[in-house]
C-alpha cells in the first residue's frame, strides 16, 4: 500500500515527483486526482520551469464542467474551494464563472445546473443573472417531467360503491347478476335484468399529511438537492399534503417559504460544509404536528459529522410515535446511492425505511400513505 504522505507529495509535484513512490504507480483514484490537478496546474509556465508540473503533452479532452464534476468527486471541501479559487483568480479560467458567452452557448442541462450551483458563490452579478436563467430552464424541464409522475401518483383511488350514474363504464356486473339470478331463463341460458346496478366513482377524501424533506446539502449530494427542490415544488399545494423543505450541513436552514419557487430555493442553497444529520432530524421532528400523519424524509449519505447515537434515537422516537421515516441515500433519476452503510443499517433497525428512490417513486410512496 502506498504511503499517504508520499502520495500527497507525488500529487503536489506531478509526474516529475514520481521518485517519491519508489517506482510504484498511483492507484485509479489517485491517478484521477493527478489528472484533475494537471488540467489546472499543468498550464502554469512557472511551475513547468521549476520542474514541478509539466502537464500533458497532448491537448486535454476534459471540459471545464467535467473538471468541476471530477474535483467535487475526488477532493475534500477545503481543497475544492482552493481549486475553484485558483481556477478563477490565478489562472483566469473565465468560463468557470465569469464569461457569459460560454454559458450562453452551452445547452442547459443537469450537468451544467450542478456546475452553476457549485460555483455560484464565485460569480459576478452579470453571470449570476445568466446562470439563474439556466437554472430556471433546467428546473422547468425537470418540473414538467416530475409533475406528470406526481399527478399520476395522486390521481386518486376510485371508490367502488353503489351510485346513480348510469354509464356503461360504471356498470357493476357482479352485483347486478346476484340481484337478478331469480330471473334466470334455462331455455335461453340468460338472466333477465330488471334492476341494474352501477358504481359511484368518487375520489377518496384526503386528510392532511405533513411531508418533511430534510436534505443534506454537502457537495456530494447535489443531485439529491436539485431533485428534492423540484419534488417539494410538485408536492406543494396538493390536496391533503403540507410540504416542508429543510436544508442542512452543520447548520439547519428552513426553506419552506420558497418551496413553491424551486429556482429561488436552489439559488439560496449553499453546497458544501460539514454534516450534522442528528441536528437536522431533531429539527424535523419538531415540525411534526400529528405524528401518525407525518412522513419525514431524510436525504443524506449518512456520513454523520454530529452525534450518530442522537440521530438513531430521534429516528426511533419518530417511528414509535407513529410517523413514517424514510432514509434516502439518493433522490435522483438514477437512484444510485453511495452512503455509510453501517449508520444506514442502524436507522433501518430503528424502524426507518432506508434505500434510494427516484422522485417519482417518492411521490408514489407519499401518495400511497396519504390516500389511505
Amino acid at each position: 500500500m502506498t504511503d499517504p504522505t508520499l502520495e500527497r507529495w507525488r500529487l503536489l509535484l506531478g509526474e516529475p515527483g514520481g521518485a517519491c513512490l519508489g517506482g510504484e504507480q498511483l492507484d485509479a483514484r489517485a491517478a484521477a486526482r493527478d489528472a484533475a490537478m494537471d488540467w489546472l496546474y499543468g498550464r502554469d509556465e512557472d511551475l513547468r520551469r521549476r520542474g514541478v508540473r509539466r502537464g500533458g503533452m497532448g491537448e486535454s479532452t476534459l471540459t471545464t464542467f467535467d473538471w468541476l464534476d471530477d474535483i467535487t468527486r475526488l477532493f475534500p471541501k477545503e481543497t475544492i474551494e482552493r481549486l475553484h479559487r485558483d481556477a478563477v483568480e490565478r489562472y483566469e479560467i473565465h468560463d468557470v464563472v465569469t464569461d457569459p458567452a460560454v454559458l450562453a452557448r452551452i445547452e442547459p442541462n443537469p450537468a451544467l445546473l450542478k456546475a452553476v450551483l457549485r460555483t455560484k458563490h464565485l460569480m459576478n452579478p452579470q453571470v449570476l443573472r445568466l446562470a439563474r436563467r439556466i437554472v430556471e430552464q433546467v428546473v422547468r424541464q425537470l418540473m414538467e417531467k416530475l409533475a406528470t409522475e406526481v399527478r399520476s401518483a395522486f390521481s386518486g383511488t376510485k371508490m367502488r360503491r353503489p351510485g346513480r350514474m348510469r354509464l356503461a363504464r360504471n356498470f357493476d356486473m357482479a352485483r347486478t347478476l346476484r340481484a337478478n339470478l331469480g330471473r334466470y331463463r334455462p331455455e335461453t341460458g340468460k338472466v333477465v335484468i330488471e334492476t341494474p346496478f352501477f358504481f359511484s366513482r368518487t375520489r377518496r377524501h384526503l386528510e392532511q399529511w405533513q411531508v418533511i424533506l430534510l436534505v443534506d446539502q454537502s457537495g456530494s449530494m447535489v443531485d439529491s438537492v436539485i431533485h428534492s427542490a423540484v419534488t417539494a415544488a410538485c408536492l406543494w399545494g396538493l390536496p391533503g399534503v403540507r410540504t416542508h423543505l429543510v436544508a442542512f450541513d452543520t447548520e439547519v436552514v428552513d426553506l419552506t417559504a420558497d418551496v413553491d419557487d424551486p429556482v429561488e430555493l436552489l439559488m439560496k442553497v449553499q453546497l458544501g460544509g460539514g454534516t450534522d444529520i442528528a441536528r437536522a432530524a431533531s429539527y424535523g421532528a419538531g415540525l411534526v404536528d400529528q405524528p401518525r400523519r407525518a412522513i419525514v424524509v431524510l436525504i443524506s449519505d449518512f456520513y454523520e459529522g454530529g452525534d450518530p447515537h442522537r440521530l438513531v434515537r430521534v429516528v426511533r422516537d419518530l417511528v414509535a410515535q407513529g410517523s413514517k421515516v424514510l432514509g434516502l441515500a439518493a433522490l435522483d433519476e438514477q437512484a444510485n446511492p453511495a452512503y455509510d452503510r453501517e449508520l444506514a443499517q442502524r436507522l433501518a433497525d430503528a424502524g426507518a425505511y432506508v434505500g434510494a428512490m427516484t422522485p417519482g417513486e417518492l411521490a408514489s410512496f407519499v401518495a400511497e400513505h396519504v390516500g389511505r
